[in-house]
């Protein structure tokens, strides 16, 4: 029997509870990180998919291109994108844009075998995935 993976939501927040700055950078997170990376290091080994939005996966893949050699790659994960108006240019590697109702694809990941899926955003997907009951920590 396959267990059921869950649809987790996790993110990192200022101490005044933000994500990012009134101008949308997230330089703030860029910090020195202790031995356990905050428990990033673990986290990333408990999850094999990451949920976006249109948004965090703009920000995302150019984050990426700008990382220096070596950082763990957000490629080595299966990624799917929600958006009503994919790009025109072919998606990167392990990288799928969708566009379905919450409750059928999540029910549809949740049957597939693998580890914990991770959504990182933006937040109008995590509301989304609240909103249908469909995340793990609604």
């Amino acid at each position: 029997m396959v267990r059921e993976r869950k649809i987790i939501v996790s993110v990192a927040t200022s101490a005044d509870g933000f994500i990012a700055r009134r101008d949308g950078s997230f330089d703030w997170l860029n910090r020195p990180r202790p031995k356990d990376n905050y428990g990033m290091d673990a986290f990333y080994g408990s999850i094999d998919t990451i949920l976006w939005g249109r948004k965090t996966c703009d920000m995302a893949l150019d984050f990426q291109r700008k990382a220096p050699p070596g950082r763990a790659s957000i490629h080595e994960l299966r990624t799917y994108v929600f958006t009503h108006n994919p790009p025109q240019v072919a998606a990167p590697a392990g990288v799928e844009f969708v566009n379905e109702p919450i409750k059928t694809f999540a029910s549809r990941l949740r049957e597939k075998e693998g580890k914990d899926v991770w959504i990182m955003g933006g937040a109008g997907i995590i509301a989304s995935f609240l909103d249908a009951g469909r995340s793990t920590n609604s």
